[in-house]
């Protein structure tokens, strides 16, 4: 099965609305014909919640989509019913899912499968992936969907965050991207890459059946020189055929 056929551009107007109302960040990711991570995403999920689906989202804490709050209520209306399970208490705060569940993915229990399984900038927490992956496999119904969008391991932020101090974490990233402690965790990179995903899927009876690297320039989204710099060196670099160092992965799983 192939990558899902993603209408990028059409999902872009759904998202930020029409060219006039375009903001400057998306509206500048726009002229230089680059779609964020999230995009891709978003769109995939789209894709995937089918009406009266059960759709369980691991690791989300409050948020679905962060960066699309209308998909969101949108998709949890779509489906038959919406799990969020996330061992940290702001999995409480989440408005969208039906039902919040504190807890381990591994300690999770549901008399009923599922039919997609979300980890969105979760698989990077994660400290147990051969637990988590078993109880992955054992929540998802035969045809059952999982779909890992992460962070790559060898991208140079991930590199960065690997050898610096957890504590300094936080004032980086609110720096860069003025995130909220409560949503800083420690990483562990421990299936961060396709092949360690592709291998723990295979290990409990799941298969790729898709899977792409996605140019992330989300480094110095805030800066608008700095990112103008970012998307024209992204330019440059995919015109030359050189693969651009940061990048997101997202791949889709099947329970066999």
């Amino acid at each position: 099965m192939p990558f899902p056929a993603l209408d990028l551009p059409a999902f872009f107007r759904r998202k930020y609305g029409p060219t006039e109302q375009v903001g400057p960040n998306p509206l500048r990711r726009q002229r230089f014909g680059y779609y964020a991570p999230d995009d891709h995403y978003e769109s995939l999920i789209d894709h995937l919640v089918t009406p009266g689906c059960r759709w369980l989202d691991v690791g989300g804490g409050r948020n679905v989509f962060p960066t699309n709050p209308t998909l969101a209520r949108e998709l949890a209306a779509r489906c038959g019913h919406l799990t969020g399970v996330d061992p940290s208490p702001n999995i409480h705060e989440n408005e969208f899912a039906h039902e919040r569940v504190q807890a381990f993915i591994e300690d999770y229990q549901s008399e009923q499968p599922f039919d997609l399984l979300t980890l969105r900038m979760v698989a990077e927490h994660i400290t147990k992936p051969d637990a988590a992956m078993a109880a992955i496999a054992r929540l998802l119904r035969p045809g059952g969907k999982l779909v890992v969008y992460t962070i790559n391991k060898w991208s140079p932020v991930s590199v960065a965050a690997w050898v610096v101090p957890f504590g300094l974490h936080h004032p980086i990233k609110k720096l860069f991207w003025k995130t909220e402690e409560k949503d800083t965790f420690p990483v562990a990179y421990r299936m961060n890459t396709r092949r360690a995903l592709a291998t723990l899927a295979a290990a409990h009876g799941l298969r790729e059946v898709s899977f792409r690297k996605l140019d992330d320039l989300a480094t110095f989204a805030r800066f608008r020189l700095l990112n103008y710099c970012e998307l024209s060196a992204w330019k440059a670099m995919n015109t030359l055929g050189v693969t651009y160092p940061e990048n997101c992965l997202l791949g889709v799983y099947e329970r066999v």
